[in-house]
């Protein structure tokens, strides 16, 4: 029979692989959208069924782990939150996956003054930004840089709130650019979703390094602690 340690590795190297392939996944969407590369979308939508098959492996080699090994203390940590690491990140790919799909449904080009003005790609940079941390933090197990990413967040959040007013103005404007500034505002909602998943990778991440759950933990006001 495998070995916990064995088995263990296995599973972080799944779980390594997964987070390269959502970010390659993302990547791609990122080109795709700003080169309004149809082929590219659909390939990134095509490797959405090798995100879902790699998912569904890491989650019954997760559930394999607990039977097998009954883990204890970091070990069991460990694998709870690989599996909700493993889900958030599936569900990054399934964003990724939307985002393409707009690309090939929706033949639509973007006025670069509309894409500058609703800072998306500023949106993407950072999302890729706090992959690349998260991505560290996995593999050193450093939650100083998984804790990098909240603020990162704050980015994307800003940016998601800021779209409401600038869709008013440009539609107003010149209501001929409605299809337009639709199709901006539906992909921020998507980037911005990413960051929330990215931030719940993070605070796994911290929850398996030193058993903290940070969702719960709350500043004065009743506001969610950051970091």
């Amino acid at each position: 029979m495998i070995s916990l340690d064995q088995h263990r590795d296995a599973l972080n190297q799944a779980g390594l692989e997964m987070l390269e392939l959502c970010i390659k996944q993302l990547e791609n969407a990122q080109e795709a959208f700003f080169n309004h590369d149809g082929d590219l979308a659909e390939e990134v939508m095509h490797t959405e069924n090798r995100v879902n098959a790699l998912d569904l492996k890491i989650d019954r080699d997760c559930e394999r782990f607990i039977a097998l090994h009954n883990p204890v203390a970091s070990d069991l940590r460990f694998v709870l939150a690989l599996r909700k690491i493993n889900f958030d990140l599936e569900r990054v790919g399934d964003h990724a996956y939307g985002i393409s799909h707009y690309i090939v449904k929706i033949d639509t080009q973007i006025e670069p003054r509309l894409l500058e003005r609703m800072r998306v790609e500023e949106m993407f940079t950072t999302a890729l930004s706090m992959l690349d941390d998260i991505t560290l933090a996995y593999t050193e197990v450093d939650t100083k840089v998984a804790r990098k990413v909240f603020k990162k967040d704050k980015i994307l959040n800003d940016i998601n709130m800021r779209s409401f007013a600038i869709i008013s103005e440009e539609v107003k404007a010149n209501p001929e650019v409605i299809d337009q500034v639709m199709l901006l505002f539906s992909v921020i909602k998507k980037v911005e979703r990413i960051g929330d998943l990215i931030t719940n990778i993070a605070e796994e991440i911290i929850f398996f390094r030193e058993a903290e759950v940070l969702k719960h933990r709350k500043k004065k006001g009743g506001k969610k602690k950051d970091s």
